[in-house]
């Protein structure tokens, strides 16, 4: 049986695997994911037992790009085939960097990504607002260009980074791959990577699945993750300290330890940026609510302190 204190979610965020003024080369980001590994190497060192997800959203917008510029000679994909691909890639750079990293230490344990589908509602009213960013930045000039040959996109501006695609990111209901992931997570040992990009989005379709153009969010998806592996840690690593009041502007404060009624009345009053802060604040909240014990938002460097309990903003306790 599945101890449940013996497992951790940790939900990588971009800064993990692209920095914002890097070009997104292969060596650029397999350098950040070495980085990373290493750092969670620490972690599984330590005696820590994580399970692993990833955002994807620069990684699937130059997909989706590369696609695009290709159609004249091959067929472009759809959003979630793309998702598949991205997840696939970023699953064997994490898992192989993480592998060799934990070789190097003399540790030996299996480190496997499953390709995770992620069931959703087809009458989601994500479809009809689209609120998740993918893609590059591009500058206010850049992004007029590209909306003028391009009227079917809808870009949006991020407070002091730039201006993003945005898609519909509907609302995560079932890992579809629950058991298989519960499985491995349970014999204590696997290093198991799942829900990658939020995970390929589906919808029921008669008997089975079909793909939808979507992205999910990864951090709500790493809370429905939490829960299928019964995790009493969920871990979000992002490039801020945690979860600031007022962000950007003069008076912006930092909050470390709030209530869930805290949060939840932040959230109504709008002050969380949507498709970044706010779905990251949702998935805390709902993880608590769902019997978790301690959830953290921090920046990626303060892995080990925010496991702890000690950086970050923080909820609830172990």
């Amino acid at each position: 049986m599945l101890d449940r204190k013996s497992v951790t979610v940790v939900a990588l965020g971009g800064n993990a695997i692209l920095q914002h003024d890097e070009r997104g080369t292969f060596d650029q980001q397999y350098k950040n994911i070495k980085d990373t590994t290493a750092r969670l190497a620490d972690v599984i060192e330590a005696g820590q037992h994580i399970v692993i997800t990833h955002g994807n959203g620069p990684q699937i917008g130059a997909t989706l790009i590369r696609h695009e510029m290709a159609r004249k000679a091959v067929p472009p994909l759809p959003l979630d085939a793309c998702g598949a691909e991205t997840q696939g890639l970023l699953g064997y750079m994490i898992q192989q960097s993480l592998e060799d990293e934990l070789y190097r230490r003399s540790m030996k344990r299996p480190v496997v990504t499953i390709v995770t589908q992620v069931l959703v509602d087809k009458n989601d009213p994500a479809f009809r607002k689209p609120t998740k960013p993918i893609g590059p930045f591009y500058t206010r000039e850049q992004a007029d260009e590209l909306q003028k040959t391009r009227k079917d996109l809808v870009i949006v501006e991020e407070k002091g980074k730039g201006f993003r695609r945005v898609v519909p990111s509907p609302d995560p209901k079932l890992i579809v791959e629950g058991e298989a992931i519960r499985t491995l997570v349970g014999d204590g040992v696997t290093i198991t990577i799942a829900c990658g990009g939020g995970g390929i989005p589906v919808v029921n379709e008669g008997a089975g699945f079909a793909g939808v153009e979507a992205v999910i969010d990864k951090d709500l998806a790493a809370e429905r993750l939490a829960s299928v592996v019964g995790a009493d840690r969920l871990v979000i690593l992002t490039d801020v300290q945690g979860v600031f009041l007022n962000y950007g502007k003069p008076d912006q404060k930092f909050i470390d330890h709030p209530s869930i009624d805290e949060l939840e009345e932040y959230v109504r009053q709008g002050q969380f940026a949507k498709g970044s802060m706010e779905p990251k604040v949702r998935a805390v909240i709902r993880f608590i609510r769902n019997g978790g014990k301690l959830a953290v938002i921090a920046h990626l460097r303060d892995v080990h302190l925010a496991l702890e309990g000690k950086a970050g903003t923080r909820v609830g306790s172990i």
